[in-house]
């Protein structure tokens, strides 16, 4: 079975986004990151796939939108992460 693609939707100077993406780092993950400071398609592929999210950083393992940086760091302290990372 192959690893899940991972996008997560990112702002400039987001601390939340940062700390998201040490913790995907930290697990050697491979992720898109997907910058949407100033708004544009990906801004709106985000709104998409999130319907009514208007924070960031939004989460996509797969077929499964994590949500934010608290979502991610809950999932890892429920020992989730790894199998959702797995596939």
């Amino acid at each position: 079975m192959s690893k899940p693609t991972i996008d997560i939707y990112t702002k400039f100077g987001c601390g939340y986004c940062f700390r998201a993406k040490r913790l995907l780092d930290g697990k050697g993950a491979e992720y898109n990151e997907f910058d949407i400071t100033m708004g544009g398609p990906k801004r709106d592929e985000m709104l998409e796939r999130a319907p009514g999210a208007r924070t960031v950083p939004q989460i996509f393992i797969g077929e499964t939108h994590v949500g934010g940086s608290d979502e991610l760091a809950a999932l890892e302290r429920e020992g989730r992460l790894d199998a959702l990372l797995a596939g």
